[in-house]
Order: C-alpha cells, then sequence, then structure tokens
C-alpha cells in the first residue's frame, strides 16, 4: 500500500490557524504533519499564535532556510545574495526561496496532499506544486478541489471516462439531469467552473465521490487512498467562522487583527494589520504601513534600513516618504473614506471591517 502524506502549513495568520484546529478537530483520524516556514522577519505577535497553536496540535515542524548562514534571518541571506535587489510583486524572491522551497523540501518525493485555509467567501486560488507528488485541497471551500484537477475532469479527453463514473455511482432519478450537464461542451458561457458548480449544485457529496473514484486512475495523491474523508465534507467557511473558531478553541486571534483607533482631522478610522508575513511585505496596505510605523517602530526602521541602492517596497514611494507628517495624514483621511464606504455598504460588523480580501493580486502562496 502506498503511504501518502498529510501536510498543513501554518503561517501565522488567522486562516491556516484556523484550519488547523479545523483539521485536527473533525479529522482526528488523519495524521496531518503541521510545519512553519520561519523567515526570521515574523512579528512577535505571529511567534506567539504560533506557540499557542503548537500546544493545541501537539507538535508543529519548524522549518527554516539556509540554516548556518552567517546572516540573522533567512531573508537578510538571499537579499545579500540577490544584491539587494528587494521582492516584489513581480520578483517574489522571497516567497520561493523561503516558503515554497522549504515546504517541497519537507516533503520530498512522497505523495503528498497539502491542506490550504482558502475560505468559502474568497475569490482565489491557493498554492498548487508544480510537483505532481503534491495536490492541494481546500477544506473550507464548496470546492474542494484545486483548478487543475477540475480542467483535468472536464478536459475533451477525459470527460467521458469522468461521465460513466458519475453515472455509475448516482441514483437513477438523477442520472438524467447529471448527463445533460456533463455532456454540456463547453462554451464562453458554460465553461468548467459553471458546469461544476452546476453538478455541485444537484449533489455536492455524489460531485466528491465522482472526483475521488476518478482520480484513482490518475496520478493524484488522493487517487491513492482507499477512503478520503473530505469527500463527505459539506461546510463552507467564511470570515466569521474563522474567527469563531479561534475563539472557541482558546488559541485566539493573532493580536496584530486587533483594531486600533486612530484620530485625523476630527475623523476616528481604524487600522490593523490584515495578514500574517513579514512585517516588511510589499503586499501590505499603506494605512498598514503607518500601523507598523506606529505600532512597531524599531520594525518599520528596520524595513527603512533594507531601502537603499534605490529599491523601495512600495513603488513610486519610499517608507521615509511615506511618514511624513502631510503624507500619513492623507494615508489615514483615504482609510477613513473606505471604512465608511464599507460600512455603508456591508453589514456593519466589526469583522468585515477588515481587507484582508481587498488586494486581489497579493501572494497567496506566502500563506501556506
Amino acid at each position: 500500500m502506498i503511504m501518502v502524506r498529510h501536510v498543513l502549513g501554518i503561517s501565522g495568520g488567522k486562516d491556516s490557524a484556523a484550519l488547523a484546529i479545523y483539521m485536527k478537530s473533525k479529522y482526528p483520524d488523519l495524521n496531518v504533519e503541521y510545519y512553519n516556514t520561519d523567515t526570521g522577519c515574523e512579528l512577535a505577535e505571529t511567534d506567539l499564535l504560533i506557540n499557542r497553536l503548537e500546544s493545541f496540535l501537539g507538535g508543529i515542524k519548524r522549518l527554516r532556510a539556509v540554516e548556518g548562514s552567517p546572516e540573522p534571518t533567512p531573508f537578510e541571506h538571499f537579499l545579500r545574495a540577490s544584491g539587494n535587489f528587494l521582492p516584489s510583486p513581480q520578483q517574489r524572491w522571497c516567497t520561493q526561496k523561503m516558503k515554497l522551497a522549504e515546504m517541497e523540501r519537507f516533503v520530498g518525493d512522497e505523495p503528498t496532499i497539502s491542506y490550504v485555509g482558502i475560505r468559502g467567501d474568497e475569490d482565489r486560488e491557493g498554492y498548487i506544486s508544480t510537483k505532481p507528488n503534491i495536490q492541494a485541497i481546500f477544506p473550507f471551500r464548496r470546492n474542494i478541489w484545486s483548478i487543475d484537477v477540475i480542467h483535468n475532469i472536464v478536459h475533451k479527453n477525459n470527460i467521458a471516462r469522468f461521465t460513466d463514473i458519475y453515472l455509475s455511482l448516482a441514483p437513477d432519478d438523477m442520472k438524467e439531469k447529471l448527463k445533460e450537464i456533463l455532456e454540456h461542451p463547453l462554451t464562453k458561457d458554460f465553461y468548467y467552473a459553471k458546469k461544476t458548480s452546476a453538478l455541485m449544485d444537484i449533489d455536492l457529496k455524489l460531485f466528491n465521490q465522482a472526483v475521488f473514484e476518478y482520480l484513482k486512475g490518475t496520478d493524484y495523491p488522493v487517487g491513492k487512498l482507499d477512503e478520503f474523508p473530505l469527500v463527505d465534507n459539506e461546510d463552507i467557511l467564511i470570515k466569521e467562522d474563522i474567527f469563531r473558531i479561534l475563539e472557541d478553541s482558546g488559541v485566539g486571534v493573532p493580536a496584530y487583527y486587533k483594531p486600533i483607533e486612530f484620530e485625523v482631522d476630527g475623523k476616528v478610522g481604524i487600522y490593523n494589520r490584515s495578514r500574517s508575513g513579514c512585517y516588511f511585505c510589499f503586499f501590505q496596505q499603506k494605512i498598514e504601513w503607518i500601523w507598523l510605523y506606529e505600532q512597531h517602530p524599531d520594525l518599520f526602521a528596520k524595513a527603512m534600513e533594507f531601502e537603499k541602492d534605490g529599491y523601495t517596497w512600495n513603488q513610486n514611494e519610499s517608507l521615509e516618504e511615506m511618514i511624513r507628517p502631510e503624507r500619513i495624514r492623507q494615508i489615514k483621511l483615504d482609510a477613513i473614506k473606505k471604512q465608511e464606504a464599507k460600512r455603508k455598504a456591508g453589514t456593519g460588523l466589526l469583522v468585515d471591517m477588515f481587507d484582508d480580501d481587498d488586494n486581489d493580486a497579493f501572494c497567496a502562496n506566502c500563506f501556506i
């Protein structure tokens, strides 16, 4: 029997932390290996959360790139190696060298399922390895399968086999409708996501069971299992659920999510850090940089030290320019305006004020 590993990366953010708690609690018989990739540049609040999680989970494997380097952190090691060229949305060498490479080294060549905490209210894909022995699964979403699996099952070369498997599992009263959907050609108005969504609308568990049976004829790691309990999963977890899981478990919400009030020109707003990652992450919003400047001035100063030779964390603006009094004022006023608009358009709940999905371009891979 081929052994399949189950791994879950914990970044120190709310979603991966909640996923670890969820998997430990709901699927205690799955031998999930929990790991954290340490860049040496996380906030102290992040380290505290990981330590609390370790007590809850019973252990977390700590990964750290370039052990033995004379540089104080892995980031500084790779920064020096790159000629002080700072990472950016276009050149995300930090993620690749400090996170993904370490994760893939940890996994090796064994068939492995990697559980990723993309929520049910997020419209994005998470980490999908280029290594064929690593398969991503998304327990919080309605569709637990990664986009490559979906493309595989509906591909014109595979849809006939998938249809046969599907109909062999379906009760008689569903077969005609399922056959109609399965045999409907893909078009610009009925693309792969619409086809799979239509199938899931009829019976989600049946869809998952059909995909699982199909994968048994492929090299995907899930297909090497005799059974996979997440096939029966119908949970769809959103942001509110994540905070509830963290609070109910006793692990608690990472401290950097705590909203802090600020006032400018007689107007009141809130700021906080919206996600985990390095304190100097170039994907953080301008108001988060101001949060770092005012709440962790030592780390902001360190981030400023990295800006040299013309390289800056933010395009068209250095950190020195960002903290000029008039610029801080404008960034805060912009944040207040945005928060007021969200408050009018949303539920008014504090949880909806967290801007963790406002930046569609942020690097999901960094948060495995």
